[in-house]
């Protein structure tokens, strides 16, 4: 599974910032979804300028299951890996559901 971090010019995407949710996304992914996953790319953005509300930061995940379509969710939080981790919780869940789904329907 290949992540992959982007940030926009307004969001600082360290190296730190980028190895912190390459970690994360790796110990909530890897272990039961791993093997079916290619890429999980990873976009943060600051949408609301200089506001700095408590939901100022967005996180968009795309999932790229083998042999299936791409998985898009996001999430909002103050700071940018919290964001991430909004979007993971629901990628978590989406990601049970689509395999879930194709398991009970395998011959």
């Amino acid at each position: 599974m290949d992540i992959r971090f982007n940030s926009d010019n307004a969001i600082e995407g360290s190296a730190d910032l980028g190895e912190a949710v390459r970690e994360r996304i790796t110990e909530r992914l890897d272990t039961r979804f791993g093997s079916r996953l290619t890429t999980v790319e990873v976009h943060v953005r600051d949408v609301d300028g200089d506001s700095n509300r408590s939901d100022g930061v967005e996180a968009r995940l795309e999932a790229r299951p083998q042999n299936g379509a791409p998985i898009f969710v996001s999430g909002r939080a103050a700071e940018p890996f919290d964001a991430v981790n909004a979007a993971l919780g629901t990628l978590v869940n989406r990601l049970d559901t689509v395999f879930g789904k194709a398991d009970r329907h395998r011959p």
